[in-house]
């Protein structure tokens, strides 16, 4: 006679293949409700514990059970531990093996999600998702052979720590040259006189790593009374045109007919830096060569230590931003309405980034720039107030972002010498960085003490956005940064094996160069 275990076990298995899988990425911020198991009843379930996988109902054991039963079940939790370690799927305890194996899991997004919010909001889950015993890590996106404990993000992070000395010294060599320069543009009668400094990018948005060996500073330059005529319903790029042009207007040698010519601006800029700095005589300094496209002019400091400083020409427009924006910075649940209000009450920035015209560039078009937004935001980062200030809580946000930065130019450097890697840039990692702080606005989703939890879930939405080729401008929603026009696919899936191989073995490129 069949015996009523083997009836459950057959039940449950059934009800498992007849359950709907899912493979895509949770969203984040998303709730999910514990699912109920028609062939476990609610009596019969074991008591709650966190972050387990579901345990079907031939796995119950009797409370009765004598003293060698329960020697067994810490021989098979260390057992389903060791597997874990080496890398199969952990087990779950007591489960009896299926009469017809079926093929292994993908990994679902609900238990990911279940396992980031049990972290966070530490409580137990309920239902079956959970199995008494020790808690086994979950796998993730594939993840094998690590090990809890595999790699140390607090390490890596103390690695990246920017000495004291070190900023003070590359930062008074830079004010240095950008003050002198500046001085030079400010008081000479040219068609750049009414140029001021605005300092962008990671040095001044406190997420620079490594070294403090990379500036980038926008000289910019109010052009009032401007008329702006997209680029081929790109959302980014513009031809630039006056409303009014009156006589004496010092941008009108720049202009190409009607338009303002951004590559004739760009040329002028370039040749004004590139006289003024053989009169600066307590730096060596160099311009180095115009990289095609590029709306920068890259000054190299090679004394005491070789500095990289990215000055960029940027028009600042203090009318309202640009229809294409309208759908962007969805930050009103994240850091609230009436701050994404304030923001886009500020000036919006064209730097001379030309837009791509078959094989070449369209010279003539500039680029909305919104750096100025990004750093403030990176600044003021907490849902509250009072976030990671000095009496206030601490967040783990600024610290996956240096990681996630760390990773790709990591990944370069061992991939120099292969082109897959040439048209990514810490840009494309600080986008997606932003959409993650969207779906988790919540401060106590990026608790310090959650930061390999948070970190991961980052990894994780930049991996989709690979295998999707999709990943969303985060002021111009309708310009897609991995579109195949700009990154080709095989490129994407390159970048994606190695953070996967990353993951899966511990980030030991995070201990590479």
């Amino acid at each position: 006679m069949t015996s009523r275990r083997g009836k459950a076990t057959g039940a449950a298995s059934r009800a498992e293949a007849a359950a709907p899988r899912v493979s895509a990425p949770r969203v984040k911020g998303a709730r999910t409700e514990p699912r109920e198991s028609p062939a476990v009843p609610e009596a019969a379930r074991p008591s709650a514990r966190r972050c387990g996988p579901a345990r079907p109902s031939g796995s119950r054991r009797e409370k009765s059970g004598p003293d060698p039963q329960e020697k067994r079940q810490v021989r098979a939790r260390a057992a389903r531990a060791e597997d874990q370690a080496e890398g199969p799927a952990a087990r779950t305890e007591g489960v009896m093996p299926p009469a017809a194996p079926a093929p292994p899991l993908p990994r679902p997004a609900s238990r990911r999600e279940g396992t980031a919010r049990s972290a966070r909001e530490r409580r137990p889950q309920p239902g079956p998702t959970e199995v008494p015993g020790p808690l086994v890590p979950v796998p993730s996106l594939g993840r094998g052979k690590e090990a809890p404990g595999a790699w140390k993000p607090r390490a890596v992070l103390e690695k990246l720590r920017l000495s004291r000395q070190e900023i003070s010294a590359a930062a008074e060599v830079v004010n240095r040259l950008t003050d002198h320069l500046l001085r030079r543009l400010q008081r000479c009668e040219s068609e750049f006189k009414g140029v001021a400094l605005l300092r962008t990018g990671s040095y001044y948005e406190h997420v620079k790593i490594s070294a403090p060996n990379e500036f980038d500073v926008m000289f910019k330059l109010e052009v009032p009374r401007i008329q702006l005529e997209e680029y081929y319903n790109s959302g980014a790029h513009y031809f630039v045109k006056f409303k009014r042009n009156p006589k004496g207007n010092p941008l009108d040698q720049f202009l190409e007919g009607e338009i303002l010519s951004a590559s004739k601006m760009l040329s002028k800029f370039r040749k004004i830096i590139k006289e003024e700095i053989k009169n600066i005589e307590d730096t060596d300094v160099m311009v180095e060569r115009k990289k095609r496209g590029s709306p920068a002019v890259t000054l190299l400091v090679r004394k005491p230590e070789e500095i990289s400083v990215d000055i960029i020409l940027a028009l600042e427009s203090k009318s309202s931003w640009p229809a294409s924006t309208q759908g962007g910075l969805p930050i009103s649940n994240w850091l609230g309405a009436k701050v994404k209000n304030n923001l886009r009450r500020q000036p919006f920035y064209l730097v001379p980034k030309h837009a791509k015209e078959g094989s070449g560039f369209q010279e003539e078009t500039w680029r909305l720039s919104f750096s100025h937004i990004e750093k403030e935001i990176l600044k003021n980062h907490g849902q509250s107030k009072t976030c990671c200030e000095i009496d206030g809580v601490k967040c783990c946000r600024k610290e996956c972002l240096k990681l996630m930065k760390y990773l790709l130019e990591q990944l370069k450097k061992k991939f120099g010498n292969r082109k897959e890697l040439d048209k990514f840039c810490s840009y494309h990692v600080k986008t997606a960085f932003f959409h993650v702080c969207t779906q988790d606005p919540d401060d106590s989703q990026w608790h310090s003490k959650d930061l390999e939890l948070c970190f991961d879930n980052c990894v994780t939405y930049f991996l989709q956005c690979l295998k999707t080729e999709q990943l969303e401008h985060y002021f111009i929603p309708e310009v897609n940064l991995f579109s195949r026009d700009d990154i080709d696919k095989p490129s994407k899936e390159f970048l994606s094996k190695q953070i996967e191989y990353e993951r899966n073995n511990g980030f030991p490129v995070f201990g590479e160069f």
